[in-house]
């Protein structure tokens, strides 16, 4: 059976993680990919710290638990995180659902971290599973956003509505790339923006830090 795309970017992000370093720079600001591997030690292992992510009372246990993740050593914390925790394994649909965004939008956090990296092509099969999930769940993923909000996809030009409203704002471009817009990420490729001039420029400056 064909590894889900959430497994194939564990994979990958862990490879690249011994590649370029503990002390490698991350789109996350301020950490490095200790620190990365260290999140997502803590989300799954760990999930009353991680809860530190969403609740800013909970962010000293969150960094404490991240501090003891990286006690054990960089090479340690990136052989646990190769393998999922049990639960993920018996339940490979949770995985799926619960970490193919997460595991994708850090892989990349790493990959455009460092100085010369190059946009990747996704297979077509997991660039429609990655639009099927963010059009549906457009609206929680973009909840941040200030005001109606259309996403298009470029090479099918599907579209889907983030925030309705007159006016909308439409974002337009490569799937892995609007994934990318609407957690925060501010290295991406291509995008367009079409709509109200004070609208667009709202949009681009909207803190959506996921």
């Amino acid at each position: 059976m064909t590894e889900s795309l959430a497994r194939r970017e564990r994979a990958a992000l862990c490879d690249l993680a011994l590649e370029v370093g503990a002390d490698a720079p991350t789109l996350c600001e301020g950490w490095t990919a200790s620190d990365l591997v260290a999140h997502l030690l803590v989300r799954e292992r760990n999930p009353v710290a991680s809860l530190g992510n969403v609740l800013e009372s909970m962010a000293p246990r969150a960094e404490s638990a991240m501090a003891k993740q990286q006690a054990e050593g960089y090479d340690a914390m990136v052989a646990t995180l190769r393998t999922p925790p049990a639960p993920l394994r018996i339940l490979p649909f949770v995985d799926r659902i619960m970490n193919g965004f997460e595991y994708l939008v850090h892989h990349e956090d790493l990959r455009r971290g460092v100085d010369g990296w190059q946009p990747r092509s996704l297979d077509p099969a997991d660039v429609d599973a990655l639009w099927s999930q963010l059009s549906r769940g457009a609206s929680f993923f973009g909840r941040k956003l200030p005001g109606p909000t259309v996403l298009r996809r470029r090479d099918t030009g599907a579209t889907a509505v983030v925030r309705k409203g007159a006016d909308p704002v439409t974002i337009s471009g490569e799937v892995l790339e609007l994934v990318l817009f609407l957690f925060g990420r501010s290295a991406t490729v291509g995008l367009e923006f079409d709509g109200p001039e004070a609208a667009v420029a709202a949009v681009r400056e909207a803190d959506l830090g996921a």
